[in-house]
């Protein structure tokens, strides 16, 4: 993911912010005492995650689902994918493995949820809900200059979507979030209609770490910057979840791209590691090549 790179990453604060003042309270709210817990990556395509995949893998997907609980399915953004498509997706992956798909961008970009949308949104919905009970949150993504300029259109998109599916949406224009008055009418929106409020932490664009929570659902797309500092940005995300899961979040749903995504895999087995010691979490260790090489090199 290149949103939201930067050149002079020295310069730039990246701490975690304080939670938004609400987010508390309505955690608190869902009384939930055991937390389910997603980590994954966005793609699972072998060019890009080089390293990961042992030698020899052909079929990339049963391998990825072998190491992981989840993806974040972006390939979902730039075609409709076929009911045909998703049942082989489904039957490729164990029956706790969730995917968490984009909404195509026929939807987002190019009608930008005006009233046309809905027939590319009918037949993505249609076809993804074959995933079963292995659907997670439907995500959305919208343009940057998606502004609060069309409330009313996200409005309507809110309020008509279906009840029974999870939404989760990630806006990316400033004045969202900069607005204190368009931001808490925002946030109502989504805490009224059960919509999950993504948090976005890139280096570039520090004013998307709102860390407004609406839903006990959290979504949170961590962009890193193939710099040390990442590892310190997910030791502080370990410590922020471990709060939230002791103060009733239902499921942490958290995902790792880099701007080279190859390091993905190794990041996600570093904060997976982290959050099983300081959470007493039993979450798998994914391996990758290089693991797999050493253990077979200790065996003979």
């Amino acid at each position: 993911m290149q949103f939201g790179k930067v050149s002079q990453i020295d310069t730039i604060d990246l701490s975690l912010p304080k939670d938004h003042i609400d987010t508390l309270p309505l955690l608190n709210q869902s009384k939930k005492k055991e937390t389910k817990f997603h980590i994954g990556c966005a793609k699972w395509n072998k060019q890009e995650l080089k390293g990961f995949y042992p030698r020899g893998i052909k079929d990339e997907l049963s391998y990825y689902a072998s190491q992981f609980n989840c993806i974040e399915l972006n390939a979902t953004f730039y075609k409709l994918y076929s009911e045909e498509q998703f049942q082989k997706w489904y039957h490729k992956t164990p029956k706790d493995f969730v995917f968490f798909p984009k909404i195509i961008q026929d939807v987002s970009h190019h009608s930008r949820l005006k009233k046309d949308s809905y027939l590319y949104l009918d037949s993505f919905l249609k076809n993804v809900s074959v995933l079963e009970e292995k659907l997670g949150i439907i995500f959305l993504q919208m343009h940057n200059n998606f502004s609060p300029n069309n409330f009313s259109d996200l409005r309507y998109f809110i309020e008509n979507w279906p009840k029974n599916i999870r939404l989760a949406i990630e806006l990316r224009h400033t004045d969202w979030f900069n607005t204190p008055s368009i931001a808490e009418e925002l946030f109502q929106l989504f805490q009224e209609n059960g919509i999950t409020n993504i948090i976005t932490d890139t280096a570039g664009r520090r004013d998307l770490i709102h860390m407004r929570l609406t839903t006990p659902n959290t979504f949170i797309r961590w962009v890193g910057t193939n710099h040390i500092s990442d590892y310190k940005r997910l030791d502080d995300w370990t410590e922020r979840l471990k709060i939230w899961s002791k103060n009733g979040a239902k499921e942490i749903n958290f995902f790792i791209h880099q701007n080279i995504e190859l390091e993905s895999p190794l990041l996600s087995q570093y904060f997976i590691k982290k959050l099983n010691k300081n959470l007493g979490l039993d979450l798998k260790v994914p391996l990758n090549q290089f693991d797999i090489e050493n253990q077979q090199q200790r065996l003979f």
